[in-house]
């Protein structure tokens, strides 16, 4: 087995901040990063306090990016981003914040993508296929209202 060279404190904190100005991540995420180059956890929670005074981290402009990106590429609704952000041990006020500020536009946009994509190859007229879609977009995290919404709209442009 190869040995690798321990990571000094002053270098993990270097090599966390670079990694947190290229890409935003969250306080866990980095906490799980350090615990993994095997810092002892004072070590840890001393560079997680630095990275965020020198705001390098911040959880709450972690949760609003992450949301608007899942939204945006992925085409993730609520429910999922919520969850996702939850495993990332985001606090429940970063997550309603972030929540509240996916632009409405955006989000229709999603839903409209990804039920047009689903409901290419299916019968919207017979319940059964209509059921898969619905089921289909509460997979990809959207409230059941918003996904009637835009079931019917799509019933209706046929």
């Amino acid at each position: 087995m190869i040995r690798k060279k321990p990571v000094t404190k002053e270098a993990a904190c270097l090599r966390m901040a670079d990694l947190c100005a290229r890409a935003e991540h969250s306080s866990h995420e980095i906490r799980e990063k350090l615990r993994r180059l095997g810092l002892f956890t004072h070590d840890i929670d001393s560079i997680i306090e630095y990275l965020e005074q020198n705001r390098y981290i911040d959880n709450s402009r972690f949760a609003k990016a992450f949301a608007r990106d899942k939204v945006r590429f992925s085409g993730w609704g609520k429910n999922k981003i919520r969850a996702a952000l939850a495993m990332k041990r985001i606090s429940s006020s970063e997550i309603r914040e972030a929540i509240e500020a996916i632009e409405e536009e955006d989000y229709n946009n999603a839903i409209n993508r990804a039920a047009a994509a689903k409901a290419q190859g299916l019968d919207l007229n017979d319940y059964a296929q209509k059921a898969k879609l619905f089921r289909h977009l509460a997979s990809r995290g959207f409230e059941s209202s918003v996904i009637s919404k835009a079931i019917n709209r799509l019933i209706s442009n046929l």
